[in-house]
């Protein structure tokens, strides 16, 4: 970056940073609206410093998050206990455990192994090839952090992209070189996003909608219920992904990949036979997914509500620190030191995001909100779904998916009940949409990761993004609505 690029950039920083309180102070001071009690404006007041400050990333996301817990007791919107409360509530810890087991997934390399296991599988033909990245990718991203996912499966990625490199060859072969590499870094990229929407740990929108829903309604979402949405969802949407880009945007038209059997038998050979730790991590990831999926039936069995998705999550996090691998050496599964590349300030992002919608809800906003834009209520439920989801996953695109999904999913809420439809035909697709951005580098952390190989142009990104951003919407509104019909009535 250039020094008047640098100056620049600090000049924009500088007025961001004082933008959020101005607006913040404007609306406090100015604001009054019928119908509301007295606590609207101050909650109005900081959602807009906060909107400010997470669109334009200021400051970090998380510490825009902790303004509730500041303002909120300042301005006599909640005491400093009631504001408090979302920053621990049952979500923050349901993801907290999901980390945790993620982590101890990938301090045993479990996840490489499986991973690399799916891409044998998928044979060593070109398209085969694209199709086991996207298959291991997408399975990973259901359980761990999309963007570990990616940087993962990168290096392998160029290891395979590699092997067909050979600048001596014609101009047909290196026109088909590239278009495998950019399927193959795109594939990546577009599976970890996709593959996170399947499970309500896959990607942090998902828990936020879930908190929400505990918040607004007291419902909990139950982890096998999300998956019969879940599920067909990523399927429909990783089918038509692979078949657009390797039959119509970027079709290569090379066959069998010599040696690229040979490099993934090399990469397990490198990670040996499985040891004690990581056939621990296997058996406690396998229970503790179990006990989610069949959370209703194990309860029902044992007479009682004894498991939840947050009691499941924690079990299973906590086990990762109390399975020994070596008594003699005082070795664990995972140790505390592991933790500190747990991602703390998501959790704070959830309770932050809570903390305001809590505000906005008790004092009357979210319904105004909704009221305003239901309207007379005779707009097609399916136009509303359309207009909805099409904007959370363009706007996505500029603006982080869960920053987008704390401020828009409650007010979808209202418009909900304005209408006194379900929640749940509403907000499922939009949530479902936040993880879906594929035109920009800037939009999701595994489009920047695949991005940074080189491989890919930025009009091939936009290129490939904005169709399947289109098709995005019309599989969430049409599959996605029918799916939270069937299972949630």
């Amino acid at each position: 970056m250039t020094t008047s690029n640098q100056e620049s950039f600090n000049v924009l920083k500088v007025a961001t940073l004082l933008a959020g309180p101005i607006i913040f102070l404007i609306v406090l001071n100015t604001l009054s609206i019928e119908g509301l009690n007295e606590g609207a404006t101050p909650v109005i007041a900081i959602g807009a410093w906060m909107v400010i400050w997470w669109m334009a990333e200021a400051v970090p996301l998380p510490v825009t998050a902790l303004l509730p817990l500041i303002l909120f007791p300042l301005l006599e919107v909640f005491s400093t206990g009631e504001a408090a409360a979302p920053y621990a509530s049952p979500i923050v810890f349901l993801f907290m455990g999901g980390f945790l087991i993620a982590l101890a997934m990938e301090k045993r390399n479990l996840h490489k192994r499986i991973a690399l296991n799916i891409i044998k599988l998928t044979g060593t033909d070109a398209n085969g090839i694209i199709l086991g990245f996207m298959l291991a990718t997408a399975f990973l991203s259901m359980w761990i952090s999309n963007t570990a996912t990616s940087v993962m499966m990168l290096p392998i990625a160029l290891s395979v992209v590699d092997l067909l490199d050979n600048t001596d060859a014609d101009s047909s072969y290196r026109k088909g070189y590239r278009k495998f590499a950019l399927c193959l870094m795109l594939g990546i990229a577009y599976a970890a996003n996709i593959g996170g929407t399947t499970t309500i740990i896959g990607t942090p929108p998902n828990v936020v909608f879930v908190g929400y829903m505990q918040e607004f309604y007291q419902k909990e979402m139950a982890f096998g219920k999300w998956l019969f949405i879940g599920v067909p969802v990523c399927f429909t949407l990783l089918s038509v992904t692979y078949l657009m880009m390797t039959r119509v945007l970027f079709p290569h038209r090379l066959q069998k990949l010599a040696g690229s059997a040979s490099l993934i038998e090399d990469k397990l050979k490198e990670l040996g036979p499985m040891s004690k730790a990581e056939r621990w991590v296997a058996v406690i990831f396998g229970l503790t997914a179990a006990c989610w999926i069949f959370q209703s039936g194990i309860n029902e069995l044992l007479g009682g509500k004894y498991l939840d998705n947050t009691i499941v999550a924690m079990a299973g996090g906590v086990l990762m620190f109390v399975t020994p691998v070596s008594f003699n050496r005082h070795e664990y599964v995972l140790d505390w030191k592991s933790t500190e590349r747990l991602p703390w300030g998501i959790l704070l992002l959830f309770g932050g995001g809570l903390c305001l919608a809590k505000g906005m809800e008790s004092t009357g906003i979210v319904q105004l909100v909704g009221d305003s834009i239901a309207g007379s209520g005779t707009i097609s439920l399916w136009l509303l779904m359309l207009l909805l989801t099409g904007f959370m996953l363009f706007m996505t695109e500029i603006m982080s998916n869960v920053a987008l999904t704390v401020i828009f999913v409650p007010v979808v809420l209202g418009i909900a009940d304005s209408l006194g439809v379900n929640p749940l035909y509403l907000a499922i697709p939009v949530t479902l949409a936040a993880s879906c951005a594929f035109m920009m580098p800037i939009s999701t952390p595994p489009n920047a990761v695949v991005f940074s190989s080189g491989h890919i142009r930025m009009a091939d990104m936009v290129k490939a993004g904005f169709l399947l951003n289109i098709i995005s919407v019309i599989v969430l509104v049409l599959i996605g609505l029918s799916l939270v019909k069937w299972v949630y009535g």
